[in-house]
């Protein structure tokens, strides 16, 4: 059996200095020939033709310390093998069409539509397109590497599809004859029978077509150059509830950018990928600048990094994928939108508003 050990900090000064990974550009190009090397190899047995996109500090196999961003590529005509995990998944379609067999649940899907997949839930992939299909996949896989609790099983049995239960308060594995017990001070004691089964949240895979979602976007170009928050939507799912997310882990948004617009320097907590699907722009993180372009994939912001990010001569679209809600959830998502003025514990603390009153 092994020892424990004791490490003495008795005096020590507080740690917790942030270590920032750099920013680093996965340009169009080394994805389109990491794409067209993965369709020119052999079907494998799983169907799956997959590239980890990994950060050169990685140790494991992560783009940031808690995110996975996979590249995957499906010929037409094939299908992946189910794959039933617990993590959970933010999908992005960048080159054809196809379908996602969630469950119960299918979704059809074409260029630059976003899909969730939910944890412990069957999966798979189908290209019934002519063209390949291509896609990023952003999960919480190395999170749960790191606490070793990640659980992957390939090809499940059909009867490993997610059933219901009834959860609800009068549910007779819930009642105890004591309850939730209020002491004299507020605090609760809560007993086991509700501890090992707690209230259950319909947790669907939903869908974000590209064509509905430009629609609702494009109308926040009228802001114009006076607005001082971030021209975007968030594809939101409802029971990730006041942590604002598109899975319990990441958000998604899609932001326009009109032509030289300068967003105002800010930094927080969750860090940030940013896939670029339309004109060209710089990010300029911790003073340093970067340019990038349609088709190029960025970390864009590691966790408290100063930046912010600037359309060239033409119209910017872009996917931004964050570990915000995981923060919001752990009371840990710093946010400081003004430097000028000091940062907010957002979620548990009012947070920030934009002039969008004053602008229309």
């Amino acid at each position: 059996m092994s020892k424990p050990l004791f490490h003495d900090v008795s005096g020590a000064a507080a740690a917790g200095k942030v270590d920032l990974w750099e920013p680093i550009i996965v340009t169009r190009e080394e994805i389109d020939s990491e794409v067209e090397r993965l369709a020119a190899q052999p079907r494998p047995a799983n169907g799956r033709r997959e590239s980890v996109i990994v950060h050169p500090r990685s140790t494991a196999g992560g783009f940031l310390p808690g995110v996975r961003v996979t590249l995957s590529v499906l010929k037409p005509g094939e299908r992946t093998t189910p794959l039933r995990q617990n993590a959970t998944q933010v999908n992005f379609c960048i080159r054809g069409t196809g379908r996602a067999e969630i469950g119960d649940t299918g979704i059809a899907y074409g260029r630059f539509d976003v899909w969730n997949t939910p944890s412990f839930r069957p999966y798979a992939h189908v290209n019934d397109g002519k063209d390949l299909q291509v896609r990023l996949t952003y999960s919480n896989a190395p999170l749960l590497e790191m606490l070793n609790v990640h659980f992957v099983e390939d090809d499940p049995p059909a009867a490993a599809s997610a059933t219901t239960h009834d959860a609800g308060p009068d549910d007779p594995r819930r009642r105890n004859p004591y309850g939730i017990v209020t002491l004299d001070n507020g605090s609760k004691l809560m007993p086991y029978e509700i501890l090992i089964n707690p209230e259950t949240v319909e947790s669907r895979a939903l869908h974000w077509p590209w064509a509905q979602v430009k629609a609702h976007l494009d109308k926040l170009e009228a802001l114009g150059k006076d607005y001082i928050g971030r021209r975007l939507y968030m594809m939101y799912n409802p029971m990730t509830g006041r942590t604002n997310g598109c899975t319990p882990s990441f958000f998604a948004t899609i932001t326009i950018r009109p032509p030289k617009i300068v967003d105002r320097p800010h930094r927080h907590s969750s860090a940030a990928i940013n896939y670029y699907f339309r004109g060209r722009g710089r990010s300029t993180v911790e003073g340093t600048v970067y340019e990038w372009k349609a088709g190029d994939l960025m970390l864009s912001a590691p966790g408290w990094g100063v930046h912010n990010h600037a359309s060239h001569d033409e119209p910017v679209y872009e996917l931004t994928v964050q570990d915000q809600p995981l923060h919001i959830y752990m009371e840990s998502l710093l946010w400081q939108e003004d430097l000028k003025h000091p940062a907010a514990l957002l979620g548990s603390q009012p947070g920030f508003s934009t002039n969008r009153r004053a602008v229309g």
